[in-house]
């Protein structure tokens, strides 16, 4: 039931999308795509990754795996176009949609998932030649290495986007309990300086004023004037 529920949870999501015009050289060009994955499979070691491939790459990685795989047969690849053009918008928009199913019905095998040149071919910036030395063991960096030295892409989401922190989930018992001084304000910030106070005293049913401001036209203590004036 819990293995259920796990295969549930995760997810591989992969586009093909953006597709550029690269130069060669003064005569050639070529077309190449964006392959954006982004998935929480314990079998990627980034969960997030751009790269950029050209149609003969996929071409490539679908003979390599047929060659690794006998016995299972792969999706197909879009055939090639004698007349496709690189400045034809339908061209170029039906071999992305094929591309991308084909990428799609290739993480729906679970044999494949552990097949290198497939996560080198997803996950890294490495040339066809330098994916197959890596998976062969021929580099001085693993195919670990190979992966991570992929830079963060900022057409993508970044992880941390996608995975807030604990912090912003979870917030401070600070900020869920107030001190008491926040609840409970001082008597010196209820009554500031200059203001009067009046208190009431129960024993003797009077009320006195009391306050840190003074009446000039009454003198300290409480006291009346003495009429120096003699009498009439």
């Amino acid at each position: 039931m819990d293995d259920g529920l796990t295969k549930k949870e995760e997810f591989v999501s992969v586009w093909v999308r953006d597709p550029r015009i690269q130069k060669d050289d003064y005569w050639h060009t070529h077309l190449d795509y964006e392959i954006c994955l982004h998935t929480n499979s314990m079998c990627f070691r980034r969960k997030i990754s751009c790269v950029r491939r050209r149609y003969r790459e996929f071409v490539w990685l679908r003979q390599r795996l047929q060659d690794n795989t006998f016995l299972i047969e792969l999706p197909k690849l879009p055939p090639r176009n004698p007349f496709f053009s690189q400045s034809n918008s339908f061209h170029i928009n039906k071999r992305m949609k094929k591309l991308q199913q084909f990428l799609e019905e290739l993480l729906d095998i679970p044999l494949l998932l552990s097949d290198s040149c497939l996560h080198l071919f997803l996950q890294s910036e490495l040339s066809v030649s330098k994916i197959e030395a890596c998976a062969s063991g021929l580099t001085r960096y693993s195919v670990a290495e190979a992966i991570q030295r992929c830079g963060p892409q900022s057409r993508f989401p970044s992880q941390e986007a996608l995975c807030p922190s604990q912090e912003a989930l979870c917030p401070s018992q600070e900020a869920l309990c107030p001190s008491q001084e926040a609840l409970c304000p001082s008597q010196e910030a209820l009554c500031p300086p200059g203001t009067v106070r009046f208190t009431l005293d129960l024993d003797s049913t009077s009320s006195s004023c009391t306050g840190t401001g003074s009446d000039p036209g009454t003198p300290e203590g409480n006291e009346m004037p003495q009429d120096d004036s003699p009498p009439s």
